[in-house]
């Protein structure tokens, strides 16, 4: 597993992110409020975590839900995997929606998403007239008849 190193400020009084386990891909984001949200069911909001990274070149930092606040309590992120590039300077703030059918409360403090970092690729595009032709060809959504 190779490492990197991603400068940080930490505007909250939260502890910095972390990798929960040895082998987790994700870390920790908390939500940084002054008080707490309320999300009546179906409401969206964007919730702030007072961090600011500085991403070497060539690596995106994904946010992805948490699998214990959709599972408890409906939480979970719009724009998911939301990406943040590298030339990205501003706040991380999280989409958050209540997908829920009753309100739901964001604490100060509380993890509300995760955050990986990864490598990238960027492609460089090619105009053609055709396209290699496949068994698949054009058939999407469904098309394969896997469950």
């Amino acid at each position: 597993m190779a490492a990197i190193t991603v400068k940080i400020i930490n505007k909250s009084a939260n502890p910095l992110p972390a990798y929960a386990t040895a082998e987790a891909a994700g870390m920790d984001l908390r939500a940084s409020l002054e008080t707490a949200i309320t999300l009546q069911p179906l409401e969206r909001t964007l919730v702030p975590t007072g961090l600011f990274i500085e991403l070497p070149t060539g690596y995106e930092a994904q946010l992805r839900p948490r699998s214990g606040l959709a599972i408890k309590q409906g939480l979970t992120l719009l724009n998911t995997p939301g990406t943040i590039d590298a030339d990205y300077r501003g706040e991380i703030k999280v989409i958050m929606i209540n997908l829920s059918n009753e309100p739901q409360t964001i604490a100060h403090g509380e993890r509300i998403a995760q955050m990986v970092v990864a490598p990238f690729v960027q492609a460089a595009l090619e105009p053609v007239e055709l396209l290699t032709e496949t068994e698949r060809g054009v058939g999407g959504f469904g098309h394969t008849g896997k469950s």
